[in-house]
Order: structure tokens, then C-alpha cells, then sequence
């Protein structure tokens, strides 16, 4: 299966992305909002630059406290981002973020964001995939 199959199926195409200047309290606010878990960093809304977690968030509260909050996203950013495309294997993905131990993955095409997968979207992918080859296989079995 490929990583456009489930940007297909996502509810919202749209990525939501956050100024590198922002600040942390707005990333906060942001993620909150959506009710996400992770800020792609651009400053065109195009370009991925980088990528912000809650995780990040909560453990630069713990080592510095809130004077964090005013800093800027920039700074606390993954830089060095792992991304995949639409036409990516889906099991490839789920393997980079397990071995990776991160949650979300930027798809990237022609240097553009068209989307972002987390790693529910690519397990609730497999499963499927897995439920259909289930039936096929009783199907088969069954004679019908």
C-alpha cells in the first residue's frame, strides 16, 4: 500500500505549519487548536524546515521551565527531518518512524509539503490491508 492511499483518506488534505519565529507558547496554542501532536516548521506554508512536537515542548519545559514559552519554534525544532512521498511503501514508513522512534512523517513532493502522516494513519492503514486479505483468504476458503 502507498502513503497516498492514506492522505486519500485523511479527513483534511492540509498540513498545518508554523512560522520558525513563532514562539512556543503559539506552537502550544496551535497544537491545542487542532488537536494534533505535532507543527510542521515553514516559513512559506510550503517548504518543511522543520518539525515541532508536543514532545519537544513538554521536555524543554521540564529542563528550563516556562521562560521556554517565549522562545521561537526554530529553536526547539527537529531540523533534520525524515519525510517520505505519496508514492512511498507504507510498511517502508512504518519501519523509518518505528526505528526512528517518531510519530509523524512530512510527505514531500517536488521539495513541497502536500501532506503529513502520523504513525496511527500508517498502522490503521496496515490493519486494513490486513482485515482485507483476511476475508479474500476466507473467501477463498469458503469457495466463494
Amino acid at each position: 500500500m502507498l502513503i497516498q492511499f492514506i492522505l486519500k483518506s485523511k479527513a483534511s488534505s492540509g498540513v498545518v505549519t508554523i512560522a520558525p519565529n513563532a514562539t512556543i507558547s503559539e506552537a502550544a496554542k496551535l497544537l491545542g487548536e487542532h488537536k494534533i501532536g505535532t507543527v510542521v516548521v515553514s516559513s512559506d506554508g510550503e517548504t518543511a524546515e522543520g518539525i515541532l512536537s508536543e514532545r519537544d515542548i513538554v521536555r524543554e519545559l521540564a529542563r528550563t521551565g516556562p521562560s521556554c514559552l517565549s522562545d521561537c519554534a526554530k529553536d526547539y525544532m527537529t531540523r533534520k527531518l525524515v519525510t517520505c512521498t505519496s508514492q512511498s511503501n507504507v510498511e517502508e514508513v512504518l519501519q523509518q518512524m518505528t526505528e526512528g522512534r517518531f510519530r509523524h512523517m512530512p510527505v514531500v513532493e517536488e521539495g513541497k509539503l502536500i501532506g503529513l502522516v502520523s504513525l496511527g494513519d500508517v498502522v490503521k492503514a496496515q490493519l486494513a490491508e490486513v482485515a482485507m486479505e483476511k476475508d479474500a483468504l476466507e473467501g477463498m476458503i469458503m469457495g466463494h
